[in-house]
């Protein structure tokens, strides 16, 4: 790789990673070309990204985001996933490492917060932005039903007597 290449290299990844809300970093040893496929099918389902990176690219890549912390994290077979979504990453990396043993979560940064394993374990447990949005709706659109049904109330019991009444004077 010519000096071009590798600066072309640490720019793409620059760029990533300025483009992230979190980055887990994570070691993997001996992984096949299908486990590492079927990883990188779960990150983009998740919506995150995952590289396999030189060490020495990605502490020059490093330099000058908020990931600069992550620097000493970057030795032996390392490999990073970032998402734009502060839990995606976290999430799909946590998930696939507990069914494999050939991937392993050394640490992270959500926001150029330096995370531990055990942060982004803790992070990976959080529901995903898709699912607070969720929750929210639901929290929003609760009270409208509910007001609606209260609105409805009065109006259907008035229904009900009128119909007694008339039901009464028929028979009687």
């Amino acid at each position: 790789m010519n000096r071009q290449e590798k600066a072309e290299l640490i720019e793409t990844l620059q760029t990533t990673l300025n483009a992230s809300s979190t980055v887990v970093v994570t070691h993997q040893v001996g992984m096949t070309v299908a486990e590492s496929s079927d990883l990188r099918a779960k990150m983009r389902e998740a919506g995150a990204g995952f590289k396999v990176t030189k060490n020495r690219i990605a502490k020059l890549a490093l330099k000058g985001t908020a990931y600069e912390d992550l620097e000493s994290m970057f030795t032996g077979p390392t490999a990073i996933g970032t998402s734009a979504d502060p839990v995606a990453a976290a999430k799909a990396l946590v998930d696939f490492a507990k069914d494999n043993d050939k991937l392993t979560i050394v640490g992270g940064s959500m926001d150029g917060k330096t995370l531990d394993k055990a942060g982004v374990e803790a992070l990976a447990k959080m529901p995903s932005l898709d699912e607070l949005r969720g929750r929210l709706v639901g929290l929003v659109q609760a009270p409208a039903a509910k007001l609606a049904r209260v609105a409805q109330a009065p109006a259907g019991k008035v229904a009900r007597v009128i119909q007694a009444r008339a039901d009464q004077l028929q028979q009687g």
